[in-house]
């Protein structure tokens, strides 16, 4: 599949800025693949579209604040991103503006007391960096990061009024299981009352792990899907969560992935049956992909040229994808991380 056929114009003024002033005041567009039935929705309208034993299925990794910068010792500054701590006091990381100075020692911003040098190089630009300190990524990290929005939302180097607002945000209010550096933006748009209401309908829920790493909305730069070295992630499936999902599919229900994450989870497993397991994929979804498990996919709008929207083409077939974008654009819906949905059955 040619990469081109991902691409598409949109307006900048769509690109969301900012989360609407409820998670469930988000638009929705319903797609029916069986007719071609297409609505304008409010999120909020969700439990009119799903019938009980449907079976709801959620990303609960929590998004670190992983963005944070060092000062150089002649006072330049270095943005960082950290990707993983190898052993307390140790980052995996992606340094921006080092320049010549991988050497020597570089102030923690926010952590005056603490140190960083950088004792390791990788062979893609990433980099190891040694903190002077045993604490944990976690706990340092919620004292000097910031969420790390796609680069697509302008916010100012430094903290500013909206830090709060992304840090409760950019986060599901069932964010459990830390480790992700991007959210699983489908599952912004759902309120515990949402959540209730739905339950009441004998609609169901149950969640898997994926920590969303940067490598998810990385555009794809190779001139066909075939040659694109996608990004593997970690994952996890509960004994719980394959008991709720072997069950939905013995008794043919509808199994319904939330975002595209907890879509490649479902899809990285077996034909016929799910299993506990701490495993990582690097499924590439894309026309002409056959499904296995995902009867209906709520997503958001993603970036042209990405795997994201080429695993949308994959559910939908690629000319209907691009007919929905389109719809999408003329009605105003608002883009990407903090922007509308779709539910496609």
């Amino acid at each position: 599949m040619r990469t081109d056929d991902l691409d598409f114009d949109l307006p900048e003024e769509l690109i969301a800025q900012s989360p609407p002033s409820e998670r469930t005041a988000s638009r929705l567009l319903h797609y029916r693949r069986a007719d071609g039935m297409l609505e304008h929705r409010i999120f909020s309208e969700l439990p009119e579209l799903l019938k009980p034993g449907d079976l709801l299925v959620f990303n609960d990794a929590k998004v670190l604040p992983a963005r944070f910068a060092l000062r150089k010792n002649t006072g330049g500054r270095v943005d960082g991103l950290f990707l993983d701590e190898r052993r307390p006091g140790r980052w995996h990381v992606l340094l921006r503006n080092i320049g010549a100075s991988a050497k020597g020692e570089f102030a923690v911003i926010g952590a005056a007391e603490f140190v960083a040098r950088i004792v390791e190089i990788g062979p893609a630009g990433e980099y190891e960096i040694e903190l002077s300190t045993s604490q944990s990524a976690a706990l340092i990290l919620d004292r000097i990061g910031r969420m790390p929005l796609p680069p697509y939302i302008r916010r100012e180097k430094d903290a500013d009024a909206r830090d709060a607002t992304d840090r409760e945000r950019y986060q599901t209010i069932f964010a459990k299981q830390a480790g992700a550096v991007a959210a699983p933006t489908a599952a912004l748009h759902f309120s515990q009352p949402l959540l209730d209401t739905l339950a009441s309908l004998g609609i169901e829920r149950t969640f898997v792990t994926l920590h969303v790493g940067m490598g998810t909305f990385k555009p794809v730069t190779a001139q066909t899907l075939e040659s694109h070295a996608m990004h593997s992630e970690r994952y996890q499936i509960t004994a719980d969560a394959a008991a709720a999902l072997n069950r939905a599919k013995a008794e043919g229900r509808r199994i319904i992935a939330v975002g595209t994450t907890s879509a490649r989870v479902l899809e990285s497993q077996p034909d016929k049956e799910f299993s506990p397991c701490d495993s990582e994929t690097g499924l590439l979804i894309y026309p002409p992909y056959r499904w296995k498990h995902v009867s209906s996919l709520l997503t958001n709008f993603h970036l042209p040229r990405s795997t994201l929207i080429a695993l949308v083409a994959a559910f939908v077939r690629l000319d209907e994808q691009r007919k929905l974008y389109q719809a999408a654009i003329e009605q105003r819906y608002r883009f990407f991380s903090y922007g509308d949905a779709m539910l496609l059955e």
